[in-house]
């Protein structure tokens, strides 16, 4: 999770997330080359007092600053579909999650195994432990094992909300009446802060996501355990 100093993005918990950050910095440096361009011309325009004469009406000009555009598009659009298909894609689940978004909380549902569900509230502020995150803690963690591919199927029962898990990159959002699926895959064990990143009345701010990655083994464990 990012601290009071991150101004970059969160630290990746998965090869999804690690694709976004590539994009990111892929397409942040072409654009600081597009700005450094632009600005050192607008510098030479500034203090040039020569005119060229060819310049006004020039084809060739006209050309080049059409087809460089062009090409620099292209740059970006084809990382940019390529990790839309990725995000896409799910092949051979281990495991579904249902999640539905409340006003103001989530409930998770394990359907491949019995009586796995439960509801997942923000720990108050005066319960809060030395360890816990002030307005992201909650007192039902969703579990999950790490190295396995995770179907999420996230809808709501009151007004739109949005699943957002930044370290895992993943934000679907949550309508009445619609079912929306996505993938999910942790690479490593470790805790996992999201929130609700659409407006969805006065306590928007007070339905905190947690998810806990663990090995299969503990997984296992904790299922046994929940039944």
């Amino acid at each position: 999770m990012p601290m009071w100093k991150n101004l970059m993005l969160q630290d990746s918990g998965s090869p999804l997330m690690e694709q976004l950050t590539f994009f990111h910095d892929h397409t942040l440096m072409i654009l600081i080359i597009i700005t450094i361009l632009v600005g050192l011309i607008m510098i030479n325009l500034i203090f040039n007092k020569f005119i060229y004469r060819l310049l006004l009406e020039g084809q060739t000009i006209e050309i080049i600053w059409t087809i460089l555009p062009a090409i620099t598009l292209i740059f970006i659009a084809i990382p940019s579909l390529r990790l839309i298909y990725i995000l896409d894609e799910i092949n051979n689940p281990s495991i579904s999650v249902k999640i539905v978004g409340h006003q103001w909380y989530w409930s998770y549902e394990y359907s491949d195994f019995e009586n796995i569900e439960f509801d997942s509230y923000m720990i108050p502020a005066e319960n809060l432990k030395n360890y816990n995150f002030r307005l992201l803690d909650v007192d039902n963690r969703m579990v999950i094992p790490s190295n396995s591919q995770i179907r999420i199927l996230v809808t709501a029962a009151d007004v739109i909300h949005s699943w957002t898990v930044p370290s895992l990159g993943v934000k679907l959002v949550a309508t009445p009446g619609r079912l929306n699926q996505t993938s999910l895959f942790s690479n490593r064990s470790g805790l996992f802060y999201g929130q609700c990143s659409e407006i969805c009345g006065t306590n928007h701010s007070f339905m905190p996501i947690v998810v806990e990655s663990i090995s299969s083994n503990y997984f296992i464990n904790w299922v046994n355990n929940s039944i």
